[in-house]
Formats: C-alpha cells, structure tokens, sequence
C-alpha cells in the first residue's frame, strides 16, 4: 500500500502518513487517537464553560464519561444499520472500529440520549446540560474528522480546486471509488492517484466556525437551550452540503437518499423552530417581569 497524501495546488506532498503506531508491538490506529484526544479537549472544555457560567464542573466529566460510551455504540449502531452489506456475512466485524465505521449523527443521537437521562438522574435543567455539552461534542467532531484524513475514507467526489486532495487508488476503498473518479485517475511515478474534496477538512474548519459562534453566544443566550439548538442549526447546514460531495454516503435503505442529508436538513428546520419558539417564550416571560 501507498501511503502518500498529495494536496498538489497547495504544493504540500506528504510521502508517509500512516494509519496506526506501534507502541510495544500493539498497532493503535490514528483514527482511535485522535478521537481519544477529541474526547479528553471536549471534556476540558465543557467544564471550563461550566465554570464560567455557574455550574458545577465535575458534574461534566461524569457526564462525558456515560455519553462517549453511549455514544460510541450508537454511532456504531447507525454506521453498521446503513452499511450492512458490509457486515451480514461476518458479524463479528461489527465489533471491529479500529479501521474506522463510526458515523457522527449516530454519536450525536447517542449523546442526546445520554443528556435526558443524565439530566433526570441528576435533576439538573436539561437545556443547561445541552448547551453546555453541544460545545464539547464540537470539539470532538473537529478532531474526529482528522480520524478520517488517516484512514482515507469520508472524501468528496472529483475537484480540481485549490484544496484538492490526491490519495492513492490502493489506500482507499474501491467502492468508494466513482467512475466520475475513475475517470479523472492519475499516475504519478508509477502510482496510480483519485483526485478528490477533502471533506473532512470541509467540515473541520465549519465546525471551528461553528464553535467560535456559539462560544461567542453562551453569555448572551435568551433561553435555556439556545446554544444546543443553534449548534443543530450551525452543524446542520454544514454537514448538508458536505454530505452531498462524499463518495460514501450512507443511504437510506432501497432508495438513493443519504440519510445524513436528510438528517441534517431536518435538524436545521427543528433547530430554527425551537430558536424561534424559545425567543418568543423569553420575551413574554421578560415582558411579565417588567
């Protein structure tokens, strides 16, 4: 296998980048690295918000430590339920994430389940819980996407724009491979190159945008939940357009609709109705207290 990763009009060639180390003698995979850091950066940040805005802290590192879990195996769940040409004839790869098969909004449903029970367990205000831990869930997605740099996967169809991304033909899944792709193949020095959107760079940086947005909102939120609900909103419109440029999108069973889109447009309407429902009950309620 060819481990090259060309951005070739950015003029950035990295001749090695390999999908796991070896510590001794056990392989870890990039992908499982970068999620653990995404986790441990997300955490650290949801108690620094929580510090900020009078809560308690601690209270979020035994929440992150139920909601990976959970959130680990839903996202496995969704990713297997909309692949599972790829596992009814060998079940026990299912138990196998190593190589990668996590989908994101699996997670996210995983961490939503997560917050209403923790919530009712805790009697804390769901919509604080959600604002708060909606933060450090983007953070993990920011890093996650790098999960998917490593191990080629989660790319866009063909470009030849500024950020297009050469992967070699043997380091990618062939059924990820499109004629459109197929057509537009390369060879350079005898290794044969896909030219494709590198999407998950695509979301990274929307999400980093998303972050800064939503951080900049914590201090001025006019309800509970505002933060979470723009978060749906923000992320939603990303992941709409991105998901509509990936070669591997998972589809809704017996038809061609990517289930991630739709997902995804239906949250962006959820989100703007709850942003406006939550504004109007804030103004009401201001307007009783004068």
């Amino acid at each position: 296998m060819n481990y090259n990763i060309n951005f070739p009009h950015l003029h950035i060639y990295l001749d090695h980048v390999g999908k796991s180390i070896d510590i001794f003698g056990f392989s870890i995979a990039y992908y499982g690295i970068v999620i653990a850091i995404g986790m441990v950066l997300g955490t650290l940040l949801a108690r620094a918000v929580a510090k900020r805005t009078g809560q308690d802290p601690d209270m979020y590192v035994s929440f992150a430590i139920m909601a990976i879990i959970i959130s680990v195996i839903c996202a496995r769940l969704y990713y297997v339920v909309f692949s599972w040409d790829l596992y009814k004839d060998n079940l026990i790869s299912i138990l196998n994430i190593r190589q990668g098969g996590l989908a994101i909004y699996g997670g996210v449903i995983g961490g939503i389940i997560s917050a209403i029970i923790f919530a009712a367990i805790k009697k804390v205000r769901l919509g604080t819980l959600l604002d708060t831990a909606c933060l450090g869930l983007l953070v993990g997605q920011i890093l996650g996407r790098w999960g998917n740099f490593f191990n080629r996967e989660a790319f866009g169809g063909y470009t030849d724009s500024l950020f297009a991304m050469q992967l070699p033909v043997d380091a990618v899944r062939s059924v990820d491979i499109t004629n459109e792709l197929a057509s537009h193949m390369q060879v350079v020095d005898g290794i044969s190159y896909i030219q494709v959107h590198p999407t998950f760079l695509y979301e990274c940086v929307w999400n980093i945008v998303v972050l800064i947005i939503l951080l900049a909102r914590t201090k001025h939120k006019r309800f509970e939940g505002a933060i979470f609900f723009g978060y749906l909103v923000g992320y939603g419109l990303g992941r709409a357009w991105i998901e509509g440029l990936r070669t591997d999108q998972l589809l809704i069973p017996g038809t061609q609709f990517a289930v991630s889109q739709l997902l995804s447009i239906g949250l962006v309407v959820f989100g703007i109705i709850a942003i406006v429902i939550g504004r109007g009950i804030a103004r009401v309620k201001a307007k009783k207290k004068q």
